[in-house]
């Protein structure tokens, strides 16, 4: 069987009757991969394909919410995202600066600036469900290391958590 959708084109499920959509967009300068996914065709509505086309055409946007999310947990010192900056400190030292696009002299913010987003994987079977829709992944060395921090979106494209994923 298949979907068909005006962004997506046709969707083919494979032997399992899951779906799989991958796409590399051009976000600023860099690149992002962006992937659909759900275990069952049956489980994916018009609504969620509507909903992801729509994540990714607003993918700047949707980029801003989730860096200001980050930015609102740097009040916490226990939270994930705090502690992903104290490990890219300790990490990185003296060569943090390398990584930075803009030094402010505020490490935690400029760490949130030069995060680079790598990957948008949406969860198209989750659509209004209790399961994060959407994943936003950023790492501030994309290349070098496993630390990563993973923005979760609901259906409505609302930042429901931040987690780390190492």
């Amino acid at each position: 069987m298949a979907i068909e959708h005006d962004f997506f084109g046709l969707l083919e499920s494979g032997p399992d009757g899951s779906i799989f959509w991958s796409e590399t967009v051009e976000f600023g300068d860099q690149s992002v991969t962006v992937d659909l996914t759900a275990p069952d065709q049956e489980d994916v509505t018009t609504a969620a394909l509507d909903t992801a086309a729509a994540l990714i055409s607003a993918l700047e946007r949707v980029d801003l919410m989730a860096r200001n999310a980050m930015v609102g947990e740097l009040d916490d010192r226990t939270s994930e995202v705090t502690e992903y900056v104290l490990q890219q400190q300790e990490r990185l030292g003296d060569e943090l600066e390398d990584f930075l696009v803009d030094v402010s002299g505020d490490d935690h913010i400029d760490i949130i600036r030069a995060l680079t987003l790598t990957s948008l994987t949406i969860l198209a079977d989750e659509h209004d469900g209790t399961e994060p829709f959407a994943v936003l992944e950023y790492a501030l060395d994309p290349e070098g290391a496993d630390d990563a921090l993973l923005v979760n979106l609901d259906s409505d494209g609302q930042v429901s958590s931040v987690s780390s994923a190492d």
